[in-house]
């Protein structure tokens, strides 16, 4: 238990150094000698610790070369990139950057699945969805809110309506941001730079159109997709504070 705790904890280390840009990318990691040396380990623990760097797919072996660092922003696919976010926390720029792009993935994927399924026939039973946002408020009203179990709610539900549309490749994404998110408590209280209530609000707003015999005007979706936005826009200004990143103006502000 040790061992893998000694492993797990130089791992990140090194992948700190990578996420913030302190290793560069096609730069040859520290050897196993080098590793070994710096955190006083042996040299078969050191070469434990490479591999686990090489699983969070920042690093590649390369015969009788040791380790190479990836360029992980270009060419790392979702898994990659959530190991990335994670480690970029104590750079704040780039973890403002990165979460920006992962905010802006979700709120379309998220806003398509809400219009859409608004625009769908409705298959999916009302009861069960009411009974799911009951769920949800009870969760936002505790004295004092589980954020993770919160989002992971709402994504149960967004998941549904999702799989209802045959949006499958967009549920796997979602999966994957869910799972990004969730693992930085930054990113979480991020999420509710508003009263969880208000989530709850949303969803009591949504049943209730998706219950009414007629549909909702073009003016009543304008506004909801601004405000979405705008809550949004939020949720990305308070992770700028919560990390120490200065505040960036949005385009509407600086038009």
């Amino acid at each position: 238990m040790g061992s893998r705790t000694v492993v797990a904890d130089v791992a990140d280390e090194l992948a700190r150094r990578v996420a913030t840009g302190e290793y560069a990318p096609g730069e040859l990691m520290p050897s196993v000698r080098q590793v070994a040396e710096e955190f006083g380990m042996n040299r078969a623990t050191a070469q434990l610790t490479l591999g686990r760097l090489e699983s969070y797919g920042f690093v590649e072996a390369r015969r009788g070369k040791g380790f190479t660092i990836r360029d992980v922003r270009e060419a790392g696919g979702m898994d990659a990139y959530r190991h990335l976010f994670r480690f970029s926390i104590t750079a704040p720029a780039l973890a403002a950057e990165m979460f920006t792009d992962i905010v802006e993935v979700e709120r379309g994927i998220v806003l398509e699945a809400l219009l859409g399924y608004t625009a769908a026939e409705k298959v999916l039973d009302p009861a069960e969805l009411a009974a799911a946002v009951d769920e949800l408020e009870a969760m936002a009203r505790n004295a004092v809110p589980d954020h993770p179990r919160i989002i992971a709610a709402e994504m149960a539900l967004v998941r549904r309506l999702l799989g209802v549309l045959g949006m499958s490749m967009q549920r796997a994404v979602l999966n994957s941001i869910a799972d990004m998110v969730v693992e930085v408590p930054e990113a979480v209280a991020a999420y509710f730079a508003v009263a969880a209530d208000l989530h709850v609000l949303v969803w009591r707003a949504l049943l209730a159109v998706w219950d009414a015999e007629s549909a909702p005007s073009e003016a009543q979706l304008a506004l909801f997709e601004d405000l979405f936005t705008l809550y949004h826009e939020k949720v990305i200004g308070r992770f700028d504070e919560l990390v120490g990143e200065a505040p960036v103006e949005s385009a509407a502000a600086t038009a």
